[in-house]
């Protein structure tokens, strides 16, 4: 498929990968709605793009207001050909230091605000013939390393749905995408540090590559797999050695990920012994 001329709605977009997704979109012809539950960081988003991308607040654990969203788009356009499910949140550190409301907060986020777009969109594309469904997983979604065990459960749970889903939509005419990427340069390094977790060092030190994938050319990547309708999206390309490592040889790749957090441990105790 092309993108001229179709019609998105990417959630997420106040920043990183859902802002990189609306700059590529618009940069391949589509008309894009930059949603975000900051408004003002949809809008910063929006604005720069010129009259084919508008800027709308956005609370995806809010199911009639994806919904409403969803509905939008079709009142005004006609119909719905991209749906990006990109909203997410993540807690780093150890699981027994998260609240309850923490693990229901990424569980809302990440595996229901990704549902509630599904649910709003996916019947939009049956009706209308066709369509394609894009949902941000992570490498997280394929492997598995402590600390970020909460975000490491739902990226699997949209890993999961993305394939199912997909064996379901073909029928429909509709594809689904999972995207996959190891460490990518976007302000999510830098949050939900519990415990004195550091974010950055966390998942540079457990990518393939050394430095945060580029946003922008994930963006990019992530086009290029709708056209060839594509079922996962593993980037940088050095992280499929990671992936097949843990498909191979899952009883090493636990070792590893033990070693791993091990690592991380020391390191977040001499931090926490340099700033005293």
């Amino acid at each position: 498929m092309g993108f001229a001329g179709k019609h998105a709605l990417v959630t997420g977009a106040g920043s990183g990968i859902g802002a990189a997704l609306c700059r590529a979109l618009v940069e391949a012809g589509a008309d894009v709605v930059c949603t975000d539950i900051d408004g003002d960081a949809a809008e910063r988003t929006a604005s720069p793009l010129g009259e084919r991308a508008r800027a709308a607040r956005l609370d995806v654990t809010d199911a009639a207001a994806v919904q409403a969203a969803v509905d939008d788009v079709v009142d005004r356009t006609g119909r719905l050909d991209l749906m990006f499910n990109n909203a997410g949140i993540v807690w780093g550190g150890d699981s027994e230091l998260l609240t309850l409301d923490q693990w229901n907060a990424i569980i809302d986020v990440n595996i229901r605000g990704v549902v509630h777009g599904v649910n709003a969109a996916y019947p939009r594309m049956i009706r209308q013939g066709g369509g394609h469904i894009v949902n941000t997983a992570s490498m997280a979604g394929l492997t598995a390393a402590g600390q970020i065990t909460s975000y490491v459960m739902t990226k699997h749970a949209i890993v999961g749905l993305s394939l199912a889903l997909r064996s379901e939509a073909a029928a429909h005419g509709v594809g689904v995408l999972a995207v996959c990427p190891s460490a990518i340069e976007t302000p999510l390094l830098d949050k939900g540090a519990i415990g004195g977790f550091d974010g950055r060092n966390y998942f540079l030190q457990g990518a393939s590559a050394k430095a945060a994938y580029p946003a922008d050319r994930l963006a990019r990547d992530t086009l290029k797999a709708v056209e060839r309708n594509k079922a996962l999206l593993v980037r940088p390309r050095s992280a499929h050695a990671q992936w097949l490592f843990a498909r191979l040889a899952p009883g090493l790749m636990q070792r590893a990920s033990i070693r791993f957090i091990a690592s991380q441990r020391s390191h977040q105790a001499r931090a926490r012994t340099n700033t005293v």
